[in-house]
């Protein structure tokens, strides 16, 4: 699966982890940034160009990272066609792709460790093969709800 990272400082540790670990498993991993530590950078420089390449299907999932996971899912969120959720735990993650088609996940740099984070992004990548059909809320994108 070819899958997007991107991550500002807050999750720049943990977007390098996870993109080897993805990396490691066969995955192709585009990485959008940051390239490298800089405490003055912000989330929505590297995320808006993962969301617009996960919407446009040049990835066919994206990890944005940021210090907590919420500004960079709540900035990914603004891209049409993107569904990301903020995931902590392998259950929301694996419901998030089966029941709702997420297709970033969000994840807080400073919450949660390699380990977990590898389980989440493993869970996404893998546990995608057996989508339901997309939820009612994915017209109400175009409609403003």
């Amino acid at each position: 699966m070819r899958v997007g990272i991107a991550s500002d400082h807050g999750g720049f540790a943990l977007k390098e982890q996870v993109a080897e670990l993805l990396c490691g498993s066969g995955h192709e991993v585009v990485d959008f940034g940051a390239y490298e530590l800089n405490p003055g950078d912000d989330y929505p420089d590297f995320v808006i160009p993962l969301a617009r390449a996960v919407a446009a299907g040049q990835v066919e999932r994206g990890v944005a990272l940021c210090g907590n996971g919420v500004g960079a899912s709540i900035c990914a969120n603004k891209v049409a066609g993107v569904r990301a959720g903020l995931i902590h735990d392998v259950f929301s993650a694996h419901q998030g792709v089966e029941d709702d088609d997420m297709n970033v996940s969000s994840l807080g740099g400073q919450v949660i460790g390699p380990a977990l984070a590898w389980a989440v992004d493993r869970d996404v990548s893998e546990g995608a093969l057996q989508w339901r059909d997309l939820p009612p809320a994915q017209g109400w994108e175009s409609e403003g709800a």
